[in-house]
């Protein structure tokens, strides 16, 4: 069978097998049995390939890497373990919206901290969409009982939907932004995720806990590695699931 993934890569770049050949210095005939052979490439091949038309090599070639490689691949996406949200070091959270070039994703209950430790984060936001970063907000819906539970088990019934509300003030003024997209959601979240291009900040949820005290992940995506995708396949599925507004239809 051919590897149309590869095929369509190539295609989609605007290359040719010619030129992917010279590229990583094999050839062309090389390149081509790669696409309708489907045969696998040495490591080294896969990873330039990949490289040059801009695609993960497990999606080129989902064989390639075993289970156990993509295990241990994804305990070095680990760059650091924070025992507590606020041991965050506040200059990171800066660094990583700063440098992000494709996309900002936050996956929250209400994430208020963001806003109130940088005021001028919706205006670094905006001006990140007007130069072409993608900003994915999704926030919980605040007449959801998943919403109103996750008070309760803090201990603070009715807190969590009034800091949503509060942070809507803000997220508001991205209205009109190009890319923009603030949604909201009903999930009972494990994790609270914000995702800067191929790093990101996992707050865990632990029960009885506000997730200021709660430990976070700072992962880096690896080629090949699992952990990563594993979080970012969750912020996909809740997305799919989210609403243009609270208690409105889900978005498509």
């Amino acid at each position: 069978m051919p590897n149309d993934r590869l095929r369509d890569a190539i295609l989609r770049n605007g290359l040719t097998p010619g030129v992917v050949a010279e590229k990583i210095g094999v050839d062309p005939k090389t390149v081509e049995r790669w696409i309708t052979q489907d045969r696998i490439p040495y490591p080294r091949y896969r990873h330039a390939i990949a490289a040059v038309v801009r695609e993960d090599v497990p999606y080129l070639w989902p064989d390639a890497v075993t289970p156990e490689k993509a295990s241990k691949l994804g305990q070095s996406e680990l760059i650091q373990l924070y025992s507590r949200r606020s041991s965050v070091p506040y200059d990171l959270w800066g660094r990583l919206i700063e440098r992000a070039e494709k996309r900002i994703d936050v996956l929250a209950y209400a994430g208020l901290f963001l806003v109130e430790q940088n005021p001028r984060l919706i205006d670094v936001l905006r001006q990140k969409a007007v130069d072409g970063v993608k900003v994915t907000i999704l926030l919980g819906d605040p007449t959801s009982d998943a919403i109103e539970r996750k008070s309760v088990e803090e201990g603070a019934p009715g807190v969590m939907a009034a800091k949503i509300r509060q942070v809507q003030h803000y997220y508001s003024r991205l209205e009109g932004a190009p890319g923009v997209k603030v949604l909201y959601h009903d999930t009972t979240l494990y994790n609270s995720m914000y995702r800067f291009d191929d790093e990101m900040l996992v707050n865990m949820h632990v029960l009885g806990f506000p997730a200021p005290h709660a430990p976070v992940m700072h992962l880096r995506r690896l080629n090949g590695g699992d952990l990563f995708g594993t979080y970012s396949d969750s912020f996909d599925r809740v997305l799919m699931a989210s609403k243009p507004q609270p208690g409105g239809e889900v978005a498509a």
